[in-house]
């Protein structure tokens, strides 16, 4: 014979059931991580400048013709900043301000930078993710500096902004500099060892620089295609080497493949290519 469930077990056993539901239902859901940056990709390869600058140090009338390029270029005045010892750029970061022809205000660049390493973009994106760079702030743009070998990542802040008594192509002073890039310092880079690590390293600056850069625009296999020559203080500080670069960008990791691999046969059957990655940045930091 069976016997009957008492009244007060089965009350105990609806509130039991009851409560659970409510701590389940009011448990918090774990948040779902973002996801890593999508990046765009610039191809950038160097050409011998030995080869394609004539004796005015400018592009020379065959390589313009193949790539469609007028004789006229965009000026770009450049300097990074940093302290006596490269605190900034040692620790992945670089602060640099550019005048472009034309522009009206300074264009302040902050930039991180990730090493790809046995070309894994995806692990790279992923260390970027890891220290607070994702798909959720929108403030970076990411892109993939593919050289002739070396690929790096780079995440990029850039702010505009203006002073007083500069014209042209003018950059500013040191003094000036300085008070421009931390007044605009992005918090990611100013609380990156500590907070006010930024502010600390960027009042502790001085020029790197500058450099007058020129840039020719054309096309190649459809794509619209830079070439530009930086004049950078030779390593015996005695002199100006040429750095020739010739750049595309594509949103495409694919495309950015397959032309890389493209226009290093292209630069080689004319006698135009140098097999080196291109380090502008890194010379200008270590010659200056």
């Amino acid at each position: 014979m069976m016997s009957k469930r008492s009244p007060w077990i089965g009350a105990v056993a609806s509130t039991l059931c009851l409560a659970l539901l409510a701590v389940t239902l009011s448990a918090p859901v774990p948040a779902k991580a973002a996801s890593n940056m999508v990046p765009d990709y610039e191809v950038k390869l160097l050409l011998d400048s030995a080869v394609v600058l004539g004796s005015d140090n400018k592009l020379n009338g065959t390589v313009r013709d193949a790539f469609g390029m007028p004789e006229t270029v965009t000026k770009m005045n450049v300097q990074f900043m940093d302290t006596d010892n490269k605190d900034i750029y040692d620790n992945g970061w670089v602060a640099r301000i550019r005048k472009t022809e034309g522009e009206k205000d300074f264009e302040l660049t902050y930039k991180k930078r990730y090493p790809i390493t046995n070309g894994n973009i995806d692990a790279a994106l992923t260390k970027a993710n890891q220290e607070g760079f994702d798909s959720s702030d929108t403030n970076y743009e990411a892109q993939v500096e593919w050289g002739y070998q070396n690929q790096t990542l780079s995440l990029s802040r850039v702010k505009s902004d203006s002073k007083a008594g500069y014209s042209g192509m003018d950059l500013p002073s040191a003094s000036d500099s300085r008070k421009l890039l931390v007044n605009n310092v992005p918090v990611k880079m100013d609380k990156w060892l500590y907070s006010g690590w930024g502010t600390d390293m960027l009042n502790n600056s001085r020029i790197y620089g500058p450099v007058l850069a020129k840039r020719y625009i054309g096309t190649w296999s459809g794509i619209k295609t830079y070439i530009e020559i930086w004049p950078i203080q030779n390593a015996a500080g005695t002199g100006i080497e040429y750095v020739v670069e010739a750049s595309f960008k594509t949103t495409s990791r694919t495309t950015a493949q397959q032309k890389h691999d493209e226009l290093i046969v292209y630069l080689q059957s004319k006698g135009w290519f140098l097999p080196q990655d291109s380090l502008k940045t890194q010379l200008i930091m270590d010659r200056y």
